[in-house]
């Protein structure tokens, strides 16, 4: 299985010939970000946000059957119920025996039911600048609850990228031990060696 993180919280996920994309981001909402030009079989959306939600923007590849089994569990885009963002839409992943799971914009803590339902997963890409989503301290939390193997930061700010309102990276990674930054945008899983828990990706259309 081959994943790449293209931006903000953005990912392709590959397994064979069939790939599926995860919250692509429309052209010009997020800062530093170059419009995305790729193709895939499937596109998922956590929300219907624009940064998020932009389906136009992933040219659809023809339709073939799918490796994957793609579960979806309902959560919360803020800690008042939906109130402030509305709805948010978690994404279980599985194919070639792994497990990839998606937060998209959580907002808050899940309850104990989702918590044990997103233990002990392969990889997590999970939300870190606050905000708009859970914060580092909380992102950290999450972490130590669920047990990935592989934790994969995204939807934060950086030199010349992302919302001024959210934070760097650097808050989740000061919280974590076995931290590797990378400035390749793609791995392949499993992993050969998984002794680094949280993994930061060079965002593949990041401009800065």
């Amino acid at each position: 299985m081959k994943l790449t993180y293209l931006g903000h919280a953005c990912f392709k996920i590959e397994s064979g010939d069939y790939s599926i994309i995860i919250d692509p981001y429309a052209p010009g909402s997020v800062p530093g970000y170059a419009s995305l030009d790729e193709q895939a079989n499937l596109v998922l959306c956590t929300h219907e946000h624009g940064d998020h939600n932009s389906r136009d923007s992933v040219t659809l590849k023809p339709e073939v059957p799918s490796p994957f089994e793609i579960t979806r569990i309902p959560s919360w885009h803020d800690d008042r119920q939906g109130a402030l963002r509305g709805p948010n839409t978690i994404y279980i992943l599985k194919a070639e025996n792994m497990t990839v799971i998606h937060l998209g914009d959580l907002g808050c803590l899940p309850d104990s039911e989702t918590l044990t339902r997103l233990a002990n997963a392969d990889v997590l890409l999970i939300p870190v600048g606050g905000h708009y989503t859970i914060g580092a301290a909380t992102a950290s939390s999450l972490t130590d609850l669920l047990s990935p193997k592989i934790v994969i930061p995204m939807h934060y700010r950086g030199p010349g990228f992302g919302y001024d309102v959210i934070a760097p990276v650097s808050g989740f990674l000061s919280l974590r031990e076995s931290v590797r930054c990378s400035e390749e945008s793609s791995i392949q899983l499993p992993l050969s060696d998984i002794s680094t828990q949280v993994l930061v990706l060079k965002a593949k259309y990041r401009m800065a």
